[in-house]
Formats: C-alpha cells, structure tokens, sequence
C-alpha cells in the first residue's frame, strides 16, 4: 500500500489548486493531516464516447489525491447512464440502451487511461448494486428525500417555470448518485459544480443513514474555445484528449487571451511562482500572447503526446497559418459524380463543392464562409458565393482557418 502523505504545504495546494468549493473544509484538512487513508469517489456516466480538456479538470485532481496515497474510486455508471444526469440541461436525455453506455465506457477508459493508472483504481459499476434491488429496497431509498427538497435544483425549477417536463427518471437522479456514496463508503466525492446538488444528497444520505458524511470538492467548469460557455461536445468548443498534436495545438492557439491563465492553472503542473510569473508576462505589453499559448500548448500536447510531438506541431502550425502553407496530411476527397462542362472543363459551384468535401455541413455555412473571405482554393481567397469554379485534380481547398481538402478527380 503506497504511504499516506501528510505534508501540510502539499495538503494546502491539493485543497487550493483547481478548487471551486470545499465541503467541509477545515474538516477534510484534518482528515489528511491524520494519515487515515481517505476514499476518494468519482462517478463517471459515459453518456458520449469521446472525453475532452473539461473532463481532464476532475481527472487530475482525482489523480492528486491518488498521488498523496489515497485509494481512488472510479464509479462507472453503466445503470445511471442509461437515464443521464440531468444537471444544467433543458429537456429530458434521450435514453441510452445498456449497450451504447458499454460501448462508451470502453472508450472512456481508454482516455481517461492517458490521465490515470487504472491498475490502482478501484472501479465499480453501479448496475452491480442497482440490478440487485427491488421495489422494497427501492421505496426505503426513495423514502429519505422529498419531491419539494429535490425540485430545488436550478435546472429543474427552471424546467418546471418554463413548461418542459422532467422525466420522473430524472428525479431519481441524484437519489441515485447519492447511493453510489454508500455503496463505496465515500469519504469524498469530486465532481464539477454543477455536480454540487447531487454530491450534497449524498451526504444528506449518510448522514440519514448514521454514516459518516463524505466531504465534497467541487473543480471549476473549464470554459471552452468561445471563452464564453463550458467546454461542450455539442457547442462544438471543445479539444478532445484523445485528438492528434496537429489538432491540439491549433486549438490551443485558437482561444482568447483571457482565457491563458486559466488553462495554465488547470491543465498543467506548472508551479505556483510559474503562473504568477505568466500572470504579469500577460499584462505586459511586450510580452506577446501568442508566445504564451505556444507554451501553453506545449505543455498540454507534450503531456498527452510528447514533446517530440509538440515541437512537430509547432512547425506544423507556424507553416500553415504564419507562412500559409498547405499542411502535410491533408483528407483527399474524391470527386466522382458528373459536374457541369464548360470551355474551360469540368465546373461546380463553390457552394455545392464545399458541402461535397464535407467541410462544412450546410450550404448555408458555405455562403458565410465565403462572404467572410474564409474559403481558399490553390491560395487563392473566393470573394463571391456565386463563383462557379473548375475542378482540377489535387487541387487545394481551405475553408475557416483549420479545414482543408484535396481534390481527387
């Protein structure tokens, strides 16, 4: 068994680093003073395949605790996935079959490995003890809460304001988010705050149930690319943990400048005197912040790739978007179907060649990019969304910043 860390500086930045709240805090400080080998809870719903630099948040500071000698259980909820957390959204989630939270699980693992060992992870599955329980079982659980205590939360009320439904799945919730604490004997539980009513429950729970009441942390929500929501799959703002250096880096470079700081903090392990320092660079103004993202996504890249692979995307980066090259892999998109003839050859209009390379989704995106001088072919900016163009083999199409094709004929 690794030996318990009890450091007073250490204790104080695993309490202060990457933390929102702290529930209660002057007793938990005194729990890792004691040496008591505290288990520290973390439920996982793998409602979608993919894992992202939000996730990453509450990944490491599980992973800190596990570094100080603490015993990391890691909650797959493969039965609470099929209804999905609730939390922050609008309408009833889709509900997912047991197969598809398998499946996402599988991956989730897989990314999630990048960050953690899981060979020193406890890992349970909460369809073991939910399966297992009858109606009997279910109504004493249900018995310790009421509607008025769990319609409190912001999303629900919002819900119930606006007219939608909540789904009484959705109600059961954070009832069952809760029981997974006592199924573990959680001492803590992490979580984002938007997680904080379904932690809270769980310490309502044991404490019902004359158990210890687990203490709770709760990590900041990273803002995504926009600088302005979360980090979201489904906003589209997102950089996936699992994504190529190439990617990584161009999104890194993407985010606004506010936002440097805070990706620092809690993305990377650079000392406390580091940040500060990077904290008055930035308020220098001859200090350039694109050097400040090329450190910060560096840093990143090297941690889920190497630094081989971040001084490659460095290069790769400066010659696309500072010297406006062509980068060196590059999708190829076979052109197939007839296309109009002409004098000069074989034409498409611009609109409907960009939805065929499948850089944008829509015509309707094709026409904003090219209004806003965003789409190249050979190097060449489109100034009109009429333009018919002639397809040529290995021809090169950009569109935004990031997107490019090559034409197969």
């Amino acid at each position: 068994m690794p030996k318990i860390i009890t450091d007073p500086e250490k204790i104080k930045k695993l309490l202060a680093r990457g933390v929102e709240e702290i529930i209660v805090k002057k007793d938990l400080g005194e729990k890792l003073k004691s040496g008591k080998r505290l288990r520290i809870k973390l439920g996982v719903d793998p409602s979608r395949p993919d894992i992202h630099l939000g996730h990453f948040v509450v990944l490491k500071k599980l992973k800190e605790f596990q570094d100080m000698g603490h015993q990391a259980v890691f909650i797959i909820g493969d039965f609470t996935g099929m209804i999905g957390d609730p939390s922050g959204k609008s309408k009833t989630r889709p509900a997912l079959s047991k197969e598809e939270v398998l499946k996402n699980a599988k991956t989730y693992f897989d990314q999630a490995g990048k960050i953690l060992n899981f060979k020193k992870i406890e890992v349970r599955y909460n369809s073991t003890w939910f399966c297992a329980m009858g109606w009997e079982d279910i109504l004493k659980l249900v018995s310790k809460f009421t509607v008025a205590r769990i319609l409190e939360r912001d999303d629900f009320s919002k819900r119930l304001k606006s007219g939608n439904d909540i789904a009484i799945s959705e109600i059961m919730y954070p009832i069952m988010q809760a029981y997974d604490s006592i199924e573990v004997a959680a001492d803590v539980e992490l979580g984002g705050t938007d997680q904080k009513f379904n932690m809270l429950a769980g310490r309502d729970l044991q404490r019902k149930m004359n158990l210890p009441e687990q203490n709770i942390i709760t990590v900041p929500l990273l803002v995504g690319l926009d600088g302005a929501q979360k980090m979201s799959k489904s906003l589209d703002n997102y950089i996936g943990v699992a994504e190529n250096a190439n990617s990584m880096f161009g999104k890194i470079m993407s985010i606004p400048d506010s936002l440097i700081t805070n990706y620092f903090t809690l993305l990377t392990d650079l000392s406390d005197e580091e940040l500060e320092k990077i904290k008055a660079d930035l308020k220098n103004p001859k200090i350039n912040p694109r050097d400040m993202k090329v450190r910060l996504a560096k840093e990143i890249i090297t941690f889920y790739h190497s630094q081989k692979s971040a001084e490659a995307a460095e290069t790769e980066f400066n010659k696309v978007f500072r010297d406006k090259g062509v980068p060196s892999e590059i999708p190829e998109i076979k052109i197939s179907e007839k296309t109009s003839c002409s004098k000069q050859g074989r034409t498409m209009s611009v609109l409907d060649l960009l939805v065929k390379t499948k850089l944008v989704s829509s015509k309707s995106e094709a026409k904003r990019l090219v209004e806003g001088r965003a789409v190249e072919i050979n190097g060449k900016t489109i100034s009109g969304w009429k333009k018919v163009v002639e397809i040529k083999n290995g021809m090169v199409i950009r569109a935004g910043k990031r997107r490019f094709a090559r034409i197969t004929v």
